[in-house]
């Protein structure tokens, strides 16, 4: 059987360039710095994450390795590229904590992602009371996100990032408990969680940061409908990328990739062409709906609106071309792969070449 496999090219006619903030130098740095001094890692995960070191060998990348300290800022600039310099700051920051939030959940129990999803929806809803001595550092990172996001945030991205990461937060929670268990889930169940675990939401929440769009205009069936949309074409894309390091430290029960060989009893390359498939329907599915049914509501409702719809679009190309770019999942042979769509199954990797993840870090180190 042979070890390569083909992506199959989503995006080749999705109409949204590749775009990234003038602004990304600066404000992804000061991002960057930000979170180092939290002091969120472990020292050996923390050097790797300075260093921008992707892994022992580039070839072989390691999913807890691959913390660049740039790389989840690189991710905001590139899907909120319009955003001022304050606002692209809250994407970035967002990415960090994000980042920081899985790294943890991702080796936790549930009931260890439970305390810390509890944690985190607390220091969102209080984010100007000092969190508690001793506490998940999580708490504090939360904290400091969200204190200085809602300095210019609208009301209702305010509203809806909270709300919608409560759902993300507690999904989690339960794909840790599958985790556990060793649950694989069927694939209508498995895009249900995923649509939540992915952070698509809370991430388009980031996109009105700067609008004041009513309630009528993003809840509409129609509206809803996009964002769900656009949502499942950015895991997907998440899914096929992150398969292969995924595969071989032995964490790919919650892909896509996993879910289709086992319930279709098909190879990776068969759940590959399955999945493109399924891409091409999310496509033309969002494409008619944008070309021809946007509610109109009146101005100046409807030009925000439409930049909101973009934005869920530019996302969309963002998060594919991050998933090359970052070299968080292909490494050095990012661009040969994005090019060619021609991958090699990496080797089971050994627990100790990756084990460099978080630590808990006591109040005297905040």
């Amino acid at each position: 059987m042979s070890n390569k496999y083909y992506l199959p090219d989503t995006l080749k006619n999705w109409k949204w360039p590749r775009q990234i903030s003038p602004d990304h130098v600066e404000v992804r740095a000061a991002s960057a710095e930000w979170l180092r001094s939290l002091k969120a890692f472990s020292p050996r995960a923390q050097d790797a994450f300075d260093r921008c070191e992707f892994s022992k060998s580039q070839d072989h990348p390691f999913l807890t390795s691959s913390w660049a300290q740039l790389l989840p800022g690189l991710l905001a600039c590139m899907t909120y590229p319009f955003h001022d310099k304050a606002r692209l700051r809250t994407g970035c920051d967002f990415m960090n904590m994000v980042f920081v939030f899985d790294e943890y959940t991702d080796r936790a129990t549930a009931e260890e992602a439970q305390v810390y999803a509890d944690i985190a929806m607390d220091a969102l809803r209080n984010p100007h009371v000092p969190r508690p001595k001793g506490e998940w550092i999580g708490g504090e990172v939360t904290r400091q996100y969200w204190e200085l996001a809602v300095k210019t945030a609208s009301p209702g991205s305010q509203k809806r990032f909270i709300a919608s990461f409560d759902a993300f937060s507690k999904e989690l929670v339960k794909q840790a408990a599958d985790r556990n268990r060793g649950h694989i889930r069927n694939i209508e169940e498995y895009i249900e969680a995923r649509r939540e675990t992915i952070g698509g939401a809370p991430a388009f929440a980031l996109v009105e940061l700067g609008m004041n769009l009513p309630d009528e205009a993003v809840n509409h069936p129609v509206i809803e409908e996009l964002s769900m949309l656009a949502t499942d074409m950015i895991w997907v894309a998440n899914d096929m990328s992150s398969y292969n390091i995924e595969q071989s430290r032995g964490d790919a029960d919650h892909n896509i990739i996993t879910v289709v060989m086992q319930e279709k009893k098909t190879d990776v390359q068969g759940a590959m062409d399955w999945v493109g498939e399924h891409h091409k329907k999310l496509e033309a599915k969002f494409m008619k709906i944008y070309e021809n049914d946007i509610p109109k509501f009146g101005e100046p409702v409807d030009s925000e609106l439409a930049q909101y719809v973009d934005g869920f679009a530019i996302w969309v190309r963002g998060n594919d071309q991050w998933n090359f770019e970052s070299g968080r999942y292909f490494g050095s042979k990012a661009q040969e792969i994005q090019k060619t769509r021609c991958a090699t199954l990496l080797p089971k990797a050994r627990a100790e070449d990756y084990d460099v993840g978080p630590q808990h870090v006591d109040d005297s180190k905040l």
